[in-house]
Formats: C-alpha cells, sequence, structure tokens
C-alpha cells in the first residue's frame, strides 16, 4: 500500500470517514478532524508506518494532500 491508501485506511478504519470523501483537495476539517483527532491520526501514522511527525505541524485546514505529502516527505527521509 502507498502513503494515500495507509492514511485512508486509518481515517476510516478509526475515524469512520466516507472513503469517497478522501480526496487530496479535502481539508481535514472537511472530515471532521479536530486538534484531538489530529493527534490521534498523527500517532497512529508513526505507529504502523514508522516515521517520526513530532516536529510536522497539521491543523484542520490543511488538505488531505498536505497530510501524505508531509508523511510521504518524512517516510522517503
Amino acid at each position: 500500500m502507498n502513503t494515500a491508501d495507509e492514511i485512508r485506511t486509518l481515517l476510516v478504519a478509526n475515524f469512520g470517514t466516507d472513503p469517497v470523501a478522501i480526496r487530496p483537495e479535502v481539508s481535514l476539517r472537511q472530515l471532521r478532524l479536530d486538534s484531538l483527532a489530529l493527534e490521534e491520526l498523527r500517532l497512529l501514522i508513526e505507529d504502523r508506518l514508522g516515521v517520526d511527525l513530532d516536529d510536522v505541524q497539521l491543523t484542520s485546514r490543511d488538505t488531505v494532500g498536505r497530510l501524505v505529502e508531509a508523511v510521504h516527505g518524512r517516510a522517503a527521509a
């Protein structure tokens, strides 16, 4: 699975997000992820993908595409 697929799987399984709604241009706010949910998602991503996202600043205004880019950039490093 690629980074986007992994994140999609986590969003659907852990937050009940509609898979159809998960598109690169959609904001995390539109997916109903508040700051607490974003922190939980960050921890899930770190655990599942083995990346360190401590210094990645994400807010609910960021898009799914931005999240995927940030995680992919960390995974490649």
